[in-house]
């Protein structure tokens, strides 16, 4: 044998099975780095074998598992981000939310970030229209950002806010749409206010025309999820917080595909008749209010 270091990891390697094979291959990753790594990737070959034998997984099924992985990556582009959308549907996203952004003192609840932000969104000033042309019925939204411990507003904090339209669509899923619409970013006054005029959300399916789709309709699943307004909210010194408002009263509430509703998270979506808006404008046609408040915690 020309290499004697070769010959003796194929012996260590030799007639493996069971718990054999799964203690060689943790030994494999044992010198890992960095730490974290290692005990991250060690923990999921240990799940995964420990699944593979619970289920008796067949050559099979587990090749229908890597073609519908390998769909799933092939459905990835610039406007949809088909891992995301997986990882929503089994729960994953919201296990991940919870272990990551605990809510205390008070807190806006976190919730999914969804396959549909989109970095650099155009910067507005309050009172502003961010729907831009987006179908659906006018809604003026407000609500102020505070301190979730001491309850101070919170000035100059950011805001980034997406939704779909009334059609159940993010801009990024219509073609040759000239100008972002229905996102946008905005920065409180000094009293910690912001308000924007927006379109009335509607539920609307996620994405369906994929392998998550195909996922969803094995388990007889429905792909619809309650209507909802996107926040990021971030300040100098506190810890931003992702999450939705959901319209309250929507039939999709206790059904979400993607499990992110959280009761704290609901709010009234309030229709009025033509009339003056809050923001003092004339309003020739029936409009929405939304008022919601985010608290945020110190970073220290």
């Amino acid at each position: 044998m020309d290499n004697p270091e070769q010959g003796q990891a194929e012996m260590g390697t030799r007639d493996l099975s069971g718990d054999a094979l799964t203690r060689e291959v943790l030994a494999c990753f044992a010198g890992a780095e960095p730490a974290r790594f290692r005990e991250v990737v060690q923990s999921l070959v240990r799940h995964l074998h420990a699944f593979a034998r619970e289920v008796n997984l067949t050559e099979e099924e587990w090749l229908a598992g890597i073609e519908f992985l390998t769909r799933t990556g092939q459905m990835c582009s610039d406007q949809r981000q088909e891992f995301i959308l997986l990882s929503d549907t089994l729960g994953l996203s919201m296990q991940v939310v919870g272990i990551n952004h605990p809510a205390a003192g008070g807190s806006t609840e976190s919730t999914v970030f969804g396959p549909f932000f989109v970095p650099n969104s155009p910067r507005y000033r309050n009172g502003d229209n961010l729907a831009n042309g987006a179908p659906g019925e006018p809604c003026f939204v407000s609500g102020q950002v505070r301190s979730a411990t001491t309850g101070e507003s919170l000035g100059g904090a950011q805001l980034e806010i997406w939704q779909a339209d009334d059609e159940g669509l993010y801009d990024v899923q219509r073609a040759n749409l000239p100008a972002p619409q229905g996102r946008g970013q905005l920065e409180t006054d000094a009293a910690g206010r912001f308000w924007f005029w927006t379109v009335k959300p509607v539920p609307y399916p996620i994405p369906y025309d994929g392998p998550v789709g195909e996922l969803l309709a094995a388990a007889r699943r429905s792909p619809m999820r309650p209507a909802h307004i996107h926040f990021r909210v971030s300040a100098a010194g506190y810890r931003p917080v992702t999450t939705h408002v959901f319209v309250s009263g929507d039939p999709y509430l206790d059904s979400d595909a993607v499990f992110g509703v959280k009761e704290s998270l609901i709010a009234p979506f309030e229709r009025h008749e033509p009339g003056t808006a809050p923001d003092g404008t004339a309003q020739r046609q029936p409009f929405y209010t939304m008022r919601y408040d985010f608290a945020l915690l110190p970073t220290a």
